[in-house]
């Protein structure tokens, strides 16, 4: 082979591998895998619009501004089993701080019998707390951090008296440990008497739909202003989980509570200085009390605001069944007009009065009814 024709047949393979060359490029770019450019492109969002409308922007603001100041509160108390081994039990609720001084309003049963407690802010600082006082009858504690320095956020106090049916409302607290955790809602009703246990109740307790949880007792329920309006203590949940039924102690009645705890170092109640139990018709035509219901005063405590107003208590002792009852004393029937028929009554009608409040007592001496003036005290 010439070297003419050496040199043809190179050109003619060059030829043919651009020729595949280029075709193979062609194939990959038309039929080949996409680059990565372009697979981010198709999974770009379509939108990135980020805008609340007004109520979601006014639950964020709140939440913002609230949720620093709410406590998740931890407890720890020994209990001996039945062998009488200390067994350590751990309890758990909510709470918010009042002021910059570090007190924070809780409900009295998340602290009850504490031996020590631990508070975890909203900006996960954690205090020692040291217990300051309660309102037993209430529901209501207070407990007291010191911030050593730190700015404390303090929730603003609201007024729980002017509330309405149907008015928004949102609750902070650490449901089953999930701390800062946010519900919203609106007042269901109003004005309701909840007994939560059998020394215990929510005076015109504020109802609510917003979800309420074990773990949120203690913790604050809002207004639209951010401003604290109740104290969220109790729910109706025959499963034991929310049932869009849950109460909260106004606000009213825990500031009241602060306050003489603060600055008396106790709470002030006000006390008839009397005693009695509630009858029934049976018992009372029994005695031949010329009324059905009604508290029969056993007792007059001696120099005692009852005692001073002229109320008699029992003045001889008989059996009713297997109960030892003193008779011959006053009935009382009603409290500044509002009837008295069981010692929940009479409970709430003093816990809504202070020390050295008049009142009028209506009761039955001798079959016949009469009106009392009564200087309240104080116990």
């Amino acid at each position: 082979m010439t070297q003419g024709e050496h040199s043809r047949g190179a050109l003619r393979l060059l030829a043919l591998g651009l020729i595949v060359g280029l075709g193979a490029y062609w194939a990959g770019s038309r039929y080949g895998q996409h680059s990565p450019r372009s697979v981010h492109a198709v999974l770009e969002p379509a939108s990135t619009d980020t805008s609340l409308d007004p109520e979601e922007e006014e639950n964020v603001r709140i939440y913002k501004l609230a949720s620093p100041a709410v406590a998740n509160i931890v407890t720890r108390t020994v209990q001996y089993d039945f062998f009488y081994n200390a067994v350590p039990v751990e309890g758990a609720g909510s709470g918010f701080v009042i002021d910059t001084q570090g007190h924070i309003l809780t409900n009295f049963h998340v602290v009850d019998g504490a031996q020590t407690i631990e508070v975890t802010l909203g900006d996960q600082t954690r205090y020692k707390a040291k217990y300051i006082g309660a309102d037993t009858r209430n529901d209501i504690a207070l407990i007291q951090i010191d911030p050593a320095g730190h700015k404390l956020t303090a929730l603003p106090l609201g007024d729980s008296r002017n509330l309405l049916v149907g008015q928004r409302v949102l609750a902070i607290g650490n449901p089953f440990g999930f701390q800062s955790t946010l519900t919203t809602g609106v007042v269901s009703s109003l004005g309701r008497t909840v007994q939560t246990s059998d020394n215990t109740f929510i005076d015109e307790a504020i109802q609510t739909d917003a979800a309420i949880n074990r773990g949120n007792s203690g913790g604050p329920l809002l207004n639209t202003h951010g401003e604290v309006i109740g104290i969220n203590s109790a729910i109706y949940a025959p499963t034991g989980t929310t049932a869009g039924i849950g109460f909260a102690i106004p606000v009213n009645t825990a500031r009241r509570v602060a306050e003489d705890l603060i600055t008396q170092g106790r709470v002030r109640r006000a006390t008839l200085g009397a005693e009695g139990r509630a009858i029934w018709p049976g018992l009372a035509d029994a005695l031949h009390l010329g009324v059905k219901e009604g508290i029969l005063v056993e007792r007059v405590t001696s120099g005692g605001p009852a005692d001073q107003a002229g109320i008699r208590g029992g003045n001889r002792v008989v059996l009713a069944g297997l109960q030892e009852l003193r008779i011959g004393g006053d009935v009382l029937i009603a409290i500044d007009g509002k009837e008295v028929t069981s010692q929940t009554d009479l409970n709430l009608l003093l816990n809504r009065a202070r020390p050295g409040d008049t009142v009028t007592l209506t009761i039955v001496r001798d079959g016949k009814k009469m009106d009392v003036k009564v200087k309240l005290g104080e116990g």
